[in-house]
């Protein structure tokens, strides 16, 4: 009962962060805006997102470890699990060592005012962007992986 919560919350958790990595990826890709709706357009998205996904990020890596726990007796289980809560930090560190001390200094622009590097931090949000959205969706494919797998033993 417990592992079944848990993947639950897992699975809800996770799609919610890797869902709002894709909406970002499919609708927001940035490197067209012209710099006041950039600058509009991020501080929008980062005030409603910025504390938000990483805290739901970080309860499903918790939660991926513990499921791993759970199911420490089948090996390959585990594994796949370490391996897709290591995807899922590469996710997280991308976001806090990349998009966030990005995403701190575009809170301090204005639309009035383009700082002359404006489009080169664009750039590397959205490189780190990509970065953290593929990662996070390979872990979050093992996760679900590793639910709809067979148990092992079970024909």
């Amino acid at each position: 009962m417990v592992l079944s919560i848990a993947r639950f919350f897992q699975l809800m958790l996770g799609a919610l962060v890797i869902g709002t990595m894709f909406a970002v990826w499919a609708g927001y890709d940035p490197r067209g805006f012209s710099y006041t709706t950039y600058v509009e357009q991020h501080q929008n998205s980062v005030r409603g997102l910025n504390v938000l996904v990483p805290a739901l990020a970080a309860i499903t890596i918790v939660l991926t470890f513990f499921i791993a726990y759970l199911q420490r007796a089948w090996q390959g289980q585990m594994t796949v699990l370490f391996v897709a809560a290591a995807c899922m930090i590469i996710a997280g560190l991308a976001t806090r060592l990349g998009c966030q001390p990005i995403n701190a200094i575009i809170d301090n622009w204005t639309p009035a005012s383009a700082p002359t590097n404006w489009e080169v931090l664009r750039a590397e949000w959205w490189h780190y962007h990509l970065v953290r959205m593929v990662s996070g969706t390979i872990g979050y494919a093992l996760v679900v992986f590793a639910v709809v797998r067979p148990q092992q033993g079970a024909g």
